[in-house]
């Protein structure tokens, strides 16, 4: 697996609840991508930002402030990185 980041996106944030089932793909995700994730793009500010009872998101920031963000709830580990994926595009 190989995602850069680069180009106009400036940073992710990643919100979840640490216990609720729709956030479980989410910190899945966490547990076997970002890792590998970091390794490849490691100045690149990715921040994971746990609080109790919020459905999972996700944040791209990109050049001069713009964000886009997605929904997480309920996906899986592969489908939370098919969405950051997209955000990368």
């Amino acid at each position: 697996m190989t995602v850069r980041f680069s180009g106009a996106l400036k940073e992710l944030r990643i919100h979840l609840c640490q216990t609720s089932s729709q956030s479980a793909g989410v910190r899945e995700f966490i547990q076997k991508y970002y890792v590998s994730l970091k390794k490849e793009n490691p100045d690149f500010p990715m921040l994971i930002r746990e609080c109790s009872g919020i459905q999972p998101r996700v944040w791209a920031r990109y050049d001069k402030g713009s964000e886009k963000s997605a929904a997480l709830t309920n996906l899986s580990s592969n489908d939370v990185l098919s969405t950051i994926k997209q955000l990368v595009k």
